[in-house]
């Protein structure tokens, strides 16, 4: 284990350098334009103009990655991420920021494919899962870090957003100067979109469903802590803890969707998250203490969404296509991400800021009311089911890591080919039925990656 991550260790530290910058950026921005009377609405549109440009981005991305080599395509993308975060120290106007995240957004999803690609290009099938499982720990504690750095910052001034600027040239240092040869180029085949709409669409909306929950979190969770009385360093915080109990969830969540009903797992999810949302909806004094409680217990349910709906739609497609399934999701996602912020932004601005966990007690009440066991049938069900479960990634990173996922064999994957098959009257996802089987340990070794 400890060869394979050394191996990549430049890769690593670009990665967590990165993910430090952009964690503390979209705190902060969201705490000074709050602490300038910015509504809501211009935040949240920040936030969706960010991950707008992280899903179009992906294809300009891929092609300048084809056109120029992985290192210098990163390069290059770091210059304009740079320019895109020091520029917003020189301009005020609020449509300049929205075009300079948007780019900010196209160049760092850049960045994240040539990691990704080059992680994926030069690992071995049995060192795959550890090698991902620390490329995305290192993702989430740079979201994390970025949090408590931000804490060093008495002043909302332009200082955070120079340290967000350094963070994006140093990135570029271990990556110029790594002795690993640049990875293979692949490219990417046309994903067939029906199928996997019509075949999991109860998933789909779970993913929308979480990305509308992360996107908003990630750029109007530091405003709500702010509005409800929290100091800027107070509610950096509160967005780190929930961050990290998030990410440190992973791993028994994991171990229960391996073995029990994923469809009820989602709905407990969703039911706890609702229950959760409901004491701050702004008509509770809540000590600091107890709201950091209520943070990580939210973070632990928002951020294991993701996940585990891309398990129950894993079980329901065939492994051949999995390929384009995991890059369907990464897009629904997406799309979520950019239109929860605009949605709460409104809904703060017009209303209360209280009406940020409302948000996000409805999308969870919705999900509790579109996942049920009487929706989902046997008869499309993967020969492999349950698949293992693979943790979240980075979500504030790449839209196209579905490429990536260690369970698929990319050269066997036929995403791209049409679908010929006699549909039967329900189309629709299948969960096994509780309680599961515990993995072997035969699939154990071909998984590295799962969580048990």
């Amino acid at each position: 284990m400890a060869g394979s991550v050394g191996a990549f260790f430049s890769l690593y530290l670009a990665t967590l350098v990165l993910l430090t910058g952009s964690g503390l950026f979209n705190t902060f921005i969201g705490l000074r334009l709050s602490e300038q009377s910015v509504s809501e609405v211009w935040i949240g549109g920040l936030i969706a103009a960010y991950y707008f440009g992280l899903v179009v981005g992906a294809r300009a991305g891929h092609r300048l990655i084809i056109g120029v080599g992985h290192i210098r395509a990163y390069a290059a993308s770091a210059a304009m991420l740079t320019v895109c975060i020091l520029a917003q120290i020189l301009v005020d106007n609020m449509w300049l920021w929205l075009g300079l995240r948007f780019l900010a957004g196209a160049a760092m999803v850049t960045q994240y494919m040539g990691i990704e690609s080059w992680l994926n290009e030069q690992t071995d099938n049995e060192k795959r899962g550890v090698v991902f499982a620390f490329y995305m720990l290192m993702s989430s504690l740079g979201t994390v870090l970025g949090q408590v750095v931000l804490t060093l910052f008495p002043e909302l001034d332009y200082k955070p957003l120079v340290f967000v600027a350094i963070c994006s040239v140093f990135s570029l240092v271990p990556i110029a100067l790594t002795r690993r040869m640049s990875p293979a180029l692949q490219v990417p085949a046309p994903i067939n979109a029906r199928y996997y709409l019509e075949r999991v669409p109860m998933s789909m909306v779970v993913l929308f469903v979480s990305g509308m929950i992360t996107g908003s979190f990630y750029g109007l969770a530091p405003v709500y802590g702010v509005r409800v009385g929290l100091g800027n360093d107070e509610a950096a915080l509160f967005v780190a803890v929930s961050v990290a109990a998030g990410v440190v969830a992973q791993w028994p969540v994991g171990w229960l969707a391996d073995r029990f009903n994923r469809v009820a797992l989602i709905r407990i999810n969703a039911i706890s998250l609702t229950a959760l949302a409901i004491p701050l909806w702004g008509w509770l004094d809540i000590p600091f203490q107890v709201l950091l409680g209520l943070g990580a217990a939210i973070g632990v349910l928002q951020f294991t969404l993701y996940p585990l709906g891309t398990a129950l739609a894993n079980d329901n497609v065939d492994p051949e296509r999995r390929v384009g399934l995991s890059a369907i999701l990464y897009i629904m996602y997406g799309l979520g991400a950019c239109i929860g912020p605009l949605m709460v932004g409104v809904l703060m601005n017009k209303v209360s800021s209280a009406l940020f966990y409302v948000f996000v007690a409805a999308c969870s009440a919705t999900l509790v009311l579109v996942v049920r066991q009487q929706k989902v049938t046997g008869e499309h069900l993967s020969p492999d089911a349950p698949t293992e479960f693979v943790p979240m990634p980075e979500l504030q990173g790449s839209s196209v890591a579905g490429v990536l996922d260690p369970r698929v064999d990319i050269s066997s994957d036929i995403s791209h080919d049409p679908v010929i098959e006699e549909e039967g009257p329900e189309l629709d996802e299948f969960t096994p039925p509780e309680p599961m089987e515990s993995p072997s340990e035969e699939t154990a070794a071909e998984s590295p990656q799962s969580l048990r």
